[in-house]
């Protein structure tokens, strides 16, 4: 597939707290050689990361007796908390420090608002508030995205959804993800939602 200025790159949650701290996902540093390459080449890069406030719904420790991978009641459903991740300011907050994603021109931040999560890119946890950056996006002309980062089949997968709500051509980067498992309504929805599956050496 040749890349063009209609293209790009989003990098999804490459963040230290989930290669090497406190959510570290097994054969995380795999992922960093192929964004670095696809960002080398692509016009177009947009960085999405968690950025958590403390006591932020999503972390375990805002919900007395909870733990990790529980699932609490919230205004929208349900919302599964983790152990304390991407808290803004911290070590485990920041990039990975091996990405060469210097040509970014954007750094969106997610998951800010202290009672809602943001696992995708595109859309907040209640389904309905978008962040803005479909909007970004096509003011920018863009009609393809690449979707690429951590976990596979959870923030990247979500960020793959919004996308294609946003009726972006969409296309998960497979070696250029890592993380989380798949059942088969899950992968059915992302082939209903029309989301396809590259190589990053397919990309040039």
């Amino acid at each position: 597939m040749n890349l063009t200025s209609k293209d790009a790159l989003i990098v999804v949650d490459v963040q230290n707290d989930f290669v090497s701290g406190t959510m570290a996902i097994a054969d995380a540093k795999a992922i960093i050689a192929p964004i670095n390459r696809i960002a080398s080449i692509i016009t177009n890069v947009v960085v999405a990361t968690d950025w958590h406030p403390v006591g932020h719904v999503s972390l375990a420790s805002a919900h007395p007796g909870r733990q990790h991978g529980d699932v609490v009641p919230v205004f929208y459903g349900g919302q599964r908390v983790y152990r304390d991740h991407c808290v803004h300011g911290t070590w485990g907050a920041e990039l990975d420090p091996d990405l060469r994603l210097g040509m970014a021109q954007l750094v969106l931040r997610k998951g800010y608002r202290m009672g809602v999560d943001s696992n995708g890119a595109f859309y907040e946890n209640d389904g309905v508030t978008a962040t803005g950056l479909g909007a970004y996006l096509k003011a920018r002309g863009i009609e393809t995205v690449f979707c690429a980062g951590l976990a596979r089949f959870g923030c990247v997968m979500q960020t793959a959804l919004g996308a294609a709500r946003d009726r972006f051509q969409v296309f998960l980067i497979d070696d250029a993800s890592k993380g989380g498992s798949a059942d088969e309504a899950m992968l059915r929805q992302m082939t209903d939602a029309g989301i396809g599956w590259v190589h990053s050496n397919d990309l040039r």
